[in-house]
């Protein structure tokens, strides 16, 4: 019997990546398309049982993809499965006519991408589902890995690509590493899932085992890792502010640890955390084309479309993220004080909060605390002045996706916004 084929057609090397290798291991032949011209190309020549299709492409767009796949009689009925970051419902309503069998949205969780292309190419896709929750993110020109729960393989195997992700955006060549077991009592079960973490970290572009450390009180990690020359070099560590002293005077002698920073840190990440049950934390959010440093012509693609409230007393504030909105062509709206933005946060999709904390009135955990109370899921940036250990452990608390300091610049805040939207995972 002949083996099904998938055409993969995104613009994001590292999605096309990941979900290439994954549908090889389980059988599947793949071929991938690179934008929306070489997509209706391959199509046509190929003629695929399945094609996974993302809704925003150059060249040619999503819709005149399936306009011409409709046109020929070989192609039009190809199953589809789209993935889309945002869609409008009108024009989601627009592509039903063109055999479109599943709509994935972006963040996308993988065990719900794995079902529908189980279910539409008839072939079994196996998933970990064990419990495990993965995050990533950069601060001080070091990546910060947080996991709670368990090792789960298909998250430490997406790890790699979110990495990737960011030491792109970020322009990080030589990578210092601190991944973060909390709360975990490892064992020797979990002997081949942490071998597997370890390996991804020194797989990656320069990545060096005396920049990587591992902190977790499991005794077993650090036998595990002294125990096996490959992995001697990463350091276990129980103690944050000692691991983070190390990472950072190894990437620069002159940088000291600002005060409260470690204990700050320690307490966010090593204390207990319960996740909502069955809720999908992991997210793994690839900028994909980056080959450059962060230009506005690089944004512009990401920024159609989006939907972003600025909520500050400060009125310079409001501009300055407006103006740097405004290059990228992203809606704006700005707020003055909270009650008028959760009224319009209620009527109103916003894909991001830029939020200050001191606000007259409703100041801004008041408004955190008034979004969870009328269950409005929207990341949210903190812009504040305010830096104090207490203040920046309350937002973390509170569900923040990230906390900026002021004063603020532009290209900071891109970064920011494409580490938190730019998401395929």
């Amino acid at each position: 019997m002949a083996r099904k084929k998938v055409l993969i057609i995104d613009e994001s090397d590292l999605f096309r990546e990941y979900l290439r290798d994954r549908l090889l291991a389980a059988g599947l032949d793949v071929e991938t398309a690179i934008n929306g011209l070489d997509g209706a190309i391959k199509l046509r020549n190929s003629l695929p049982d399945l094609v996974a299709l993302d809704y925003n492409l150059t060249r040619r767009s999503c819709k005149e993809v399936l306009e011409e796949k409709n046109a020929n009689p070989n192609t039009a009925a190809i199953p589809v499965l789209l993935m889309a970051q945002k869609i409008d419902k009108n024009r989601l309503l627009e592509l039903v006519p063109y055999n479109i069998k599943r709509v994935i949205m972006k963040p996308i969780k993988i065990d719900g991408l794995f079902a529908a292309l189980s279910e539409l190419i008839g072939a079994k896709l196996e998933v970990d589902t064990s419990p495990c929750v993965i995050e990533a993110h950069v601060n001080d020109n070091i990546v910060f890995i947080e996991i709670a729960q368990g090792l789960n393989r298909e998250k430490v195997d997406l790890l790699r690509f979110k990495i990737a992700e960011l030491l792109e955006l970020y322009a990080i060549r030589g990578p210092r590493i601190l991944a973060m077991l909390s709360d975990m009592d490892l064992s020797f079960v979990d002997g081949t899932n942490l071998e597997l973490l370890l390996k991804t970290l020194l797989q990656l572009p320069n990545a060096k085992a005396r920049h990587i450390k591992l902190l977790t009180n499991s005794s077993f990690a650090r036998e595990f890792t002294a125990g096996r020359p490959a992995f001697a070099e990463i350091e276990v560590v129980s103690n944050l502010q000692y691991a983070m002293d190390g990472l950072l005077t190894d990437y620069d002698p002159q940088v000291e640890m600002g005060e409260g920073k470690a204990e700050m840190l320690a307490e966010r990440v090593l204390s207990a955390q319960t996740h909502e049950s069955g809720r999908e934390s992991v997210e793994m959010r690839f900028e994909g084309e980056a080959k450059k440093p962060l230009s506005i012509e690089a944004m512009k693609e990401t920024g159609k479309g989006l939907s972003i409230a600025v909520v500050d007393d400060d009125f310079v504030i409001q501009e300055l993220v407006k103006t740097t909105f405004a290059a990228i062509s992203a809606s704006v709206s700005g707020f003055t004080e909270g009650v008028a933005f959760v009224e319009a946060a209620k009527a109103n999709s916003f894909d991001l909060v830029f939020l200050d904390l001191l606000m007259p009135g409703m100041d801004g955990f008041q408004v955190l605390s008034r979004l969870r109370a009328e269950d409005i899921e929207v990341p949210v940036i903190i812009l504040s002045a305010v830096s104090q250990r207490e203040a920046v452990m309350r937002a973390f608390q509170a569900g923040v996706k990230s906390y900026l300091i002021k004063p603020l610049k532009p290209d900071q805040i891109l970064k920011k916004t494409l580490e938190i939207l730019k998401a395929n995972f």
